[in-house]
């Protein structure tokens, strides 16, 4: 089993200031694995509310919950939404005999209501599948090829991997996205994922993918809404400086997994990658997403003006801009676009992240830097 450190290192920190814990991400990214590790195997403290079995232990939760010690897990919370008023009572106990991990992809209702009752209570950390500090860079093209989620990554064949990904995408359309109200058929939907797909690392254009789709154009807005909120999609959203070019106001989009990514696309095999026109893309919402799990930034951001100007990648941390460019080349230089977002950004750093190995300077503020430095947060580069 791959150990996932830093997740329960979050975990644990979050139930420090929070008396309820909410792990949030998509089905099948590890959540009931990794709670399972803060308590004992076979545990009376754990309830699967996806399981009748133990969605009919809570039937009295009020009884049953408030004789538990220590910490107790309840999965797929979103399918019982009477626990919330629950909790809150019990969480207002004073000593608090038992904290709460409580587990739900991130679905509207889940956030909604744990936000209006749990208000100055629940601390929530998101988790995804597995990334490259979790795995190691041997197998760093592996996951990059198959994506994070558990299973694809650790299948024993290519092929099963595929296939796996593959019944993950039909029965998301099918069974997820219904749930957070998508009303279009699933064959729709589906075609609206390959489209967000081929859109990957592009300025999305929602009216073309409404003409393409025959919906209008704030209907495309909400479901990506929603395939962002499962964490399914990246919309990273444009910063605007205040100077005098013309700045893009469109958000690029990114599947955020790149095995699902390589499925809605076809690419099966690591030559079909090699060889498909979205290959740099696809390399570039691998790193974004690396990069960001590695510095753990305030916020997330690019930048672009209609001039031709752009950065991948704009965050905050402490109080400072940063920038990051993903250049799949084999020696990156000093690009105009890196001159002028130190100028008018106030950038205090840019690292340029390309898959060599030396490490170089291209500007007092600018960096050339290898890949595998994600693994150990950029060290020396952007601050903790």
């Amino acid at each position: 089993m791959i150990k996932r450190p830093e997740l329960y290192k979050k975990i644990q920190r979050a139930f420090r200031y929070g008396r309820i814990v909410a792990l949030l991400g998509p089905r099948q990214c590890g959540k009931t694995t990794l709670a399972r590790q803060l308590i004992a195997p076979d545990s009376a403290h754990y309830f699967d509310l996806e399981d009748p079995v133990g969605a009919a232990k809570l039937a009295e939760p009020m009884n049953i919950l408030s004789k538990l010690k220590g910490v107790v897990v309840i999965d797929e919370i979103q399918r019982q939404p009477s626990l919330f008023l629950v909790l809150r009572v019990l969480a207002d106990r004073k000593p608090l005999p038992a904290k709460f991990l409580i587990l739900g992809s991130a679905s509207p209702e889940l956030i909604k209501r744990s936000s209006e009752s749990l208000a100055g209570r629940l601390a929530r950390v998101a988790m995804t599948g597995f990334n490259l500090s979790e795995v190691g860079l041997r197998v760093s093209d592996r996951l990059w090829l198959r994506g994070g989620f558990p299973r694809s990554f650790l299948s024993k064949a290519e092929k099963d991997s595929v296939y796996w990904r593959k019944d993950f995408i039909q029965s998301f359309v099918e069974r997820d996205l219904p749930v957070y109200g998508l009303t279009l058929p699933p064959l729709t939907l589906l075609r609206l994922w390959v489209m967000l797909a081929h859109y990957h690392g592009q300025l999305l254009n929602s009216s073309e993918i409404a003409r393409s789709l025959g919906i209008n154009e704030l209907t495309v807005k909400r479901y990506l809404d929603v395939l962002s909120g499962v964490f399914m999609v990246r919309q990273l959203q444009p910063w605007h400086a205040n100077i005098k070019k013309r700045q893009v106001k469109a958000p690029k989009i990114y599947i955020r997994d790149t095995g699902i990514l390589h499925n809605l696309l076809g690419i099966r095999t690591r030559d079909d990658l090699l060889a498909n026109p979205k290959y740099g893309a696809s390399w570039e919402g691998y790193v974004i997403e690396e990069a960001i799990r590695s510095v753990d930034p305030d916020e997330v951001y690019f930048w672009a003006t209609y001039n031709g100007a752009e950065i991948d990648l704009i965050f905050s941390k402490h109080g400072r801009m940063y920038g990051v460019e993903c250049k799949r080349t084999d020696a990156p230089v000093l690009t105009p676009s890196m001159k002028m977002a130190l100028k008018d950004l106030k950038l205090a750093r840019i690292a340029v992240i390309y898959p060599g190995k030396q490490r170089y300077s291209l500007h007092s503020q600018v960096e050339a830097v290898p890949f595998e430095t994600v693994v150990d947060g950029f060290a020396g580069i952007f601050p903790k």
